[in-house]
C-alpha cells in the first residue's frame, strides 16, 4: 500500500515538473523545487530520470558569479505529454478535405471556422472591457481549449499573449492556414484600435506560440 502511495506521488510530481517547464521554459532545479513544494534533490532525481528518458534535457549556463548553472528544459520528446488534439484525425480530415475541395476550398472552410470561433469568443469577451481585461478573457478561453495561455503586461499599454503549448500542432504544421487563421481571429475578438502582432512561433522552433498586443493611436 505505502509503495502504491509512493509511486503516485512520483507519478504526480513528475506531471507537475513537466507543466512547470511546458509553461515557463527552461529553469534551475532549485526553482523548479521551490515552485513545487519539494526539495532540491527530489527534483534532480526527476530531472536526471526525465532526462535519461530524452524528456528534458540540461543547458549550462554562465553566471557572473560562481559556476555555471543547469538549466533544464523540455525535449521533442516530452510533446506526447501534452494535449494532441487528436492529430491523426486532423491531418486525415484536412487531407480529404484538400483533395475534396482544393486549396481554395479549404481556405473557405478554414474562414467558416474562424468565424464560428470569433462568434463563439465574443460572446464572452466584452468589447466594453480594457483591452488588458479582454486579453485575460481570450487566454482563459484558449486555455480551456488546452493553449495553456497568460497574459503578460509589457508596460505603455503593451501585452504579451502568451500560449505555452499547441494542441493543434501537428494539423498546423500541415495546414498554414490555421495559423494565420489564430491572428485573424485574435484580431476579431479583440475589437478595433489594436494590433495583434506573432513574436513567437512554434512552427518556427520557437518553445511557444506569443503575440504582441497594443493599442493603435488613432489619426
Amino acid at each position: 500500500m505505502e509503495a502504491t502511495i509512493n509511486r503516485q506521488k512520483t507519478g504526480t510530481t513528475r506531471r507537475a515538473l513537466l507543466e512547470r517547464l511546458k509553461r515557463g521554459g527552461a529553469q534551475e532545479a532549485g526553482a523548479l523545487a521551490e515552485r513545487l513544494g519539494v526539495t532540491a534533490m527530489a527534483v534532480r532525481q526527476h530531472l536526471y530520470a526525465l532526462e535519461a528518458e530524452d524528456i528534458v534535457a540540461a543547458t549550462p549556463e554562465a553566471r557572473p558569479l560562481g559556476r555555471p548553472v543547469k538549466l533544464w528544459a523540455l525535449t521533442p520528446s516530452a510533446a506526447p505529454f501534452f494535449p494532441d488534439g487528436h492529430a491523426d484525425l486532423t491531418l486525415g480530415l484536412l487531407d480529404a478535405m484538400n483533395d475534396a475541395f482544393g486549396a481554395q476550398g479549404l481556405d473557405k472552410l478554414l474562414a467558416a471556422r474562424t468565424a464560428a470561433q470569433a462568434q463563439a469568443y465574443k460572446a464572452r469577451v466584452d468589447p466594453h472591457e480594457s483591452l488588458k481585461r479582454r486579453l485575460k478573457a481570450l487566454a482563459k478561453i484558449r486555455s480551456e481549449e488546452g493553449y495553456m495561455a497568460k497574459v503578460r503586461a509589457l508596460g505603455q499599454g503593451e501585452f504579451l499573449l502568451i500560449e505555452n503549448h499547441c494542441p493543434v500542432c501537428a494539423a498546423a504544421r500541415a495546414c498554414r492556414g490555421l495559423c494565420r487563421g489564430e491572428l485573424d481571429l485574435f484580431r476579431e475578438v479583440l475589437g478595433p484600435g489594436v494590433k495583434v502582432k506573432r513574436v513567437d512561433h512554434i512552427l518556427t522552433g520557437a518553445r511557444r506560440c506569443s503575440y504582441r498586443v497594443r493599442r493603435v493611436k488613432e489619426a
